[in-house]
Parts: structure tokens; sequence; C-alpha cells
């Protein structure tokens, strides 16, 4: 059995305590990972605190950190092979999309590796003929990064990435859910060269996340995660009045009006909702379909859904692998029989194979004549599909906003003039028209309402990690005026 270590202030070292990560496609143990107490997490943040006011990364040039980000980007690409392997045995996804997608995630240490030395201030056009003030762009400190299970390298690389190129340093919690992709990880950073504390990466449950959000010293926490965890590092951020960044759920609509490509509208919803298990944030959870296409869309959907490979998942053939936890997948079951229950028509799937492993099979429910149905406005996290149609524009609009969520949504229609007016009326952070569950580096990611709030990717991220300094430089030689009157 694999053993992992945390890693605080440049050091590997053991924790005091220790649990077992199981392995989804197996349910049984296959590592032991270190469990961080409250003490851990102290002296993570003090070692990342320590490392914020050294000489040695405090008098570091904006260049000279983009080097190390450089480097840092090489050695994710260098070892990317060995960390979808991990995150594939740890979580369960499968290892098609991890080898793609951590080889991308090198391309968002590059980009804020790019903008280190770019984020600039500005001159103030003052009102007073005898001040030159300017404004500095300055790191906020120590940040707490927390990281769920899922994409557990990418959605670590969008708070890491921009952090760092601001001159913050990090304490970054991986999930107690399959943390051996970051506590790897720790091991690839510790060889580009950065300073002892620079980053530091634990593990634990909730006693150690509410160490670190309420910790005197962080200044910001970005989080991923959902919205009642999101809740908690909330009320936990007033003991430290640290800023919050809050990558939360998302319940998407997936639009298709009667005049899209239907195919390629298919084979965007398999993969909006059953790639990476469905356990993907931006899931396209909802199909909200033009009712003349409704029989015709479905009954494709269903043979597509009904071909997809389940397997292992460090099979580059399997194309949908087990749930990260036996509890995600129970919350999936008692939620399709809660909408089943509500009116909710099974078109395929809900049924749990036999076997070993936390496998769930794509699902899909047809709620048409169930609008109140659970599955609707409850996250599943999970390969299940909720479906409702429509007939007008402004009915699917008002369907598609029918939600607390507000994170990302698709549309589908060759129509542009229709497309626009679904742009300007869709309250989401996201809008991907014709396509589906595209990133990029240099795109912002996230949401409102439920799905949280700041944004991952872009410059605003690298901007998010720094607070404005105004500097004002009196210029006259003369004596101060009157004391008793504000300038």
């Amino acid at each position: 059995m694999q053993t992992f270590q945390h890693y605080i202030g440049g050091a590997f070292e053991e924790a005091g305590a220790t649990f077992a990560s199981l392995d989804p496609a197996t349910g049984n143990p296959w590592a032991q990972m270190p469990a961080a107490s409250a003490a851990d997490v102290d002296r993570a943040v003090r070692a990342a605190e320590a490392a914020f006011f050294s000489s040695e990364w405090a008098g570091m040039t904006a260049t000279q950190r983009g080097k190390l980000l450089m480097r840092l980007a090489d050695l994710v690409a260098e070892n990317a092979p060995r960390l979808a392997e991990l995150e594939t045995r740890d979580t369960g996804k499968i290892i098609r999309e991890t080898s793609a997608q951590i080889a991308y995630v090198a391309e968002y240490y590059r980009y804020y590796a790019g903008l280190a030395d770019k984020i600039e201030g500005a001159h103030l056009p003052i009102d007073k003929p005898d001040m030159e003030v300017w404004l500095r762009r300055e790191p906020v400190g120590v940040v707490a990064a927390i990281v769920p299970w899922n994409s557990q390298l990418f959605l670590s690389a969008v708070k890491i990435g921009p952090a760092l190129a601001a001159g913050c340093t990090v304490v970054l919690k991986a999930s107690e859910e399959g943390p051996a992709p970051m506590l790897e990880f720790a091991r690839i950073f510790d060889q580009a060269g950065f300073p002892p504390g620079a980053l530091n990466v634990i593990t634990g449950g909730p006693e150690a996340g509410a160490a670190l959000t309420s910790h005197a010293s962080v200044a910001h926490v970005a989080f991923t995660g959902g919205p009642e965890t999101a809740r908690h590092i909330v009320r936990n951020s007033a003991e430290n009045l640290a800023s919050t960044s809050l990558e939360l759920g998302g319940k998407s609509p997936f639009i298709v009006f009667d005049d899209a490509d239907l195919e390629s509208a298919v084979n965007a919803q398999v993969s909006g909702i059953f790639a990476a298990t469905g356990q993907s944030c931006v899931a396209g959870s909802r199909l909200v379909i033009q009712k003349g296409i409704k029989d015709a869309f479905l009954a494709r959907l269903k043979e597509k859904a009904e071909a997809v490979v389940i397997g292992a998942p460090d099979d580059m053939a399997t194309e949908v692998g087990p749930l990260c936890t036996l509890k995600q997948r129970d919350h999936a079951v008692h939620l399709i029989e809660a909408s089943v229950k509500a009116g909710a028509k099974l078109v395929t799937g809900g049924t749990v194979p036999e076997g070993e492993g936390f496998f769930f099979p794509p699902t899909v429910l047809d709620c048409s004549d169930a609008p109140d149905a659970p599955c609707l406005s409850t996250e599943f996290f999970g390969p299940v599909l909720s479906v409702v149609e429509f007939e007008t524009e402004a009915e699917a609009l008002e369907i598609a906003n029918t939600t607390a969520f507000g994170l990302a949504s698709g549309v589908f229609t060759r129509d542009l003039t229709r497309a626009h007016r679904m742009i300007r009326g869709i309250r989401a952070g996201i809008v991907w028209v014709n396509t589906y569950r595209a990133v990029s580096p240099i795109a912002p990611f996230g949401g409102h309402g439920l799905s949280g709030h700041g944004r991952e990717g872009g410059l605003q991220a690298a901007l998010d990690y720094t607070k404005v300094k105004a500097v004002w430089l009196r210029t006259s030689d003369d004596p101060i005026p009157d004391p008793f009157v504000m300038r």
C-alpha cells in the first residue's frame, strides 16, 4: 500500500494521523493518506506567511516568478502520465480524460507565467495640481486554496497559478477523497525551485478545513466545491475577514432548438453529462429541448447512452468509469427514486450494475410531465440527465433561468440572432453556443447565485489575488497650507 506525505515549508513529512484512500473501481483501500490536524494547518500557514515576507520570495521580481512558473509548467507536462495515473486510481476518473486534461494543465501555468510581469497599476489624473497619484497592485498575502476530488490538478492550477504570479503564497488543502494527485504534485513543485513555503500541500477533513479558512494569517480563501461547504467557509472567514472566491456547483441548462444540428447537439450533450461520469460542476444536466424534436433527440441520445463503454478507469477504451465515492452513488439512486415518484419517466439507465466498485450507468429522466421533480433542481454530480421540453424561445429562457445556480449553459441553434438573444437573456457566467465543456486559461470561468462568485482563469483571476495601494506624492516645495483643512 502506497503512503503519501504532507508538504510543509519545503519539506515532506508524516502527519500525526492517517486514513485509507479507497480505489473507486474496487471499493478497496489502496493508499495511506496523511490527515492534517489543526496544528499541522497552523504550521503550513505559518510557513506560507514566513515565505510571503521573506526576501527570497518578496524580493523576487515578477519576471523571476514567471520563470519559476514556466519551469513548473514544464515539469507538470513531463510528469503528466504519472499524475494522470494517480488521479485515475484515486478518483476513478477515466485515464482517457486525465491524460489529456493534465497535459493541458501545464498551459495554465504557462499562461500565468507569462502574466506575472504584466499585472499593472495605473496613474490617476488627480484633481490637485501639486499631486501625483498612482495605484500599485500588490499580493493579498497567504491564500488558502481548497479543491474537491474531481479534476484536482486542473482546479488547483487555476488557483496556484494566478496566486503565485501575483506574488502570494499558498496553502492548498486537497480533498480527503482522492488526494493522491495533489500530494504527488507537491513533489513536482518541489523540483521547480520555488522558495520553501511558497506552496504547502496538506489534506484532511472538516477539522483541517475549518482551521485553515479561519486562520488569522489567511488573507484570501479560494474554494471549489458545494454550496453548503461554502457557507461554512464564509462563516469561518468572519474570523479573519479574508476575502473569498467561490466556484461552486451548477444545474446547467443545455438548450436545443429545432433548427440545431441534431447529431452535433447529441454528441455535445453526451460530453456535457456523461463525460467525467457527470462529475463536473459545469455538467449540462438539464436538457431543455424544443418539443418538435424531443422524440428524435432522445432516441439518438438513448442509443448513444446505452452504447457507452463502462469499465475500468485505467483502460483507454473506457468512456464512463465509477463515481468517486459510494456516498455519491447512493445520492444519485435516492434522487432518481424521488424523481420517478414525482412523475419523471426513466428513459434509460438508473440501475446500479452488479459487481465491485462505485459504477453507475448513463441515465436519462424525462421530466416533461414532472416540473417539480427534484432532479430538475438538485445537483447529481453523476451521469444523470433531466429532460424538459419547451415550445417558444421565451419559454426556453424561462426554464433555463429557473434555478438557484448560475454557472454554465449551452445553446444549440443555427439562428444567429436567436443565439444573441439567448446569450443576453441566460443568467449564467458561461454560455457555450453550438459547443459545450470547452475551457482555456485565457477565458474566465465562474458563475453567480449558488454557483458562487469570483472568476478562475484569465487576467481577472490574477487580479483577485491582489490589493490596490493608492500612492500620493506631493510635488510642491511650498509649505503645506492650513493643516485643519482636508486637501
